[in-house]
């Protein structure tokens, strides 16, 4: 059987790995990056309508001052990160598992958010919403990672900043297929794979029923 390889960070590379076992796919854990907090100060929770949270990282690395928010009402990013807000005693208006574009669209418009996110992130353009971005944590490149196992076998890519990466580190394209989250995180892949396939939804249950069809069949060669 074919390995895949899981380049997220953890706690999500456990929770990916498990789900893909589970479906019966030889699981790699390899996280490229590692998160860490940064320090940051709350704003006044009276000038916003609720909080958007796309990480459930944003609620582990937000320490104490996450207490001063709390009766925001939340906008999540898929269930993990819903979970983790309700275990800090947020109410959930709403969860999205299709990424952020998709939620914003389905919640009242011209809402003030106040966004919790990572220092790395892609812009969320188009929102009917008014979004006021503070940065809580940050993704941390890890030294060496080892990718030996990734040649001739499958790679999950959950992020563009993950794709580049990898592409940076990994030697012979060929024999690797990509599984992308995104098409963005695709083009951060870039060129010269064996195979590039992208999931229906940015979702990791998306990428890995993606990975699931594709890893037990044949190799054509």
């Amino acid at each position: 059987m074919p390995r895949l390889l899981v380049l997220r960070p953890e706690p999500g590379a456990s929770a990916t790995a498990e789900r893909a076992r589970a479906r019966g796919l030889d699981a790699v854990i390899v996280p490229l990056f590692e998160v860490e907090p940064v320090q940051w100060e709350a704003p006044e929770a009276g000038g916003f309508d609720g909080l958007l949270l796309t990480s459930a990282n944003a609620v582990r690395h937000a320490s104490d001052q996450l207490e001063a928010l709390r009766g925001l009402k939340t906008y999540a990013v898929g269930e993990a990160t819903a979970e983790a807000a309700r275990d800090k005693g947020f109410d959930i208006a709403a969860t999205g598992d299709a990424g952020v574009g998709r939620l914003l669209g389905s919640i009242e418009r011209d809402l003030k958010l106040l966004h919790l996110c990572g220092e790395d992130r892609t812009a969320i353009s188009d929102a009917r919403q008014t979004i006021t971005p503070v940065v809580v944590y940050r993704s941390k490149a890890v030294d060496a990672p080892d990718l030996s196992a990734a040649q001739g076998n499958f790679v999950l890519i959950h992020s563009p900043r993950a794709g580049g990466r990898f592409a940076e580190l990994v030697d012979g394209r060929s024999s690797v297929t990509v599984f992308a989250i995104s098409d963005a995180a695709a083009r951060a892949a870039g060129e010269g794979w064996k195979q590039v396939e992208v999931a229906d939804e940015p979702s990791d249950e998306a990428l890995l029923a993606l990975a699931a069809s594709l890893c037990n069949k044949p190799d054509p060669k």
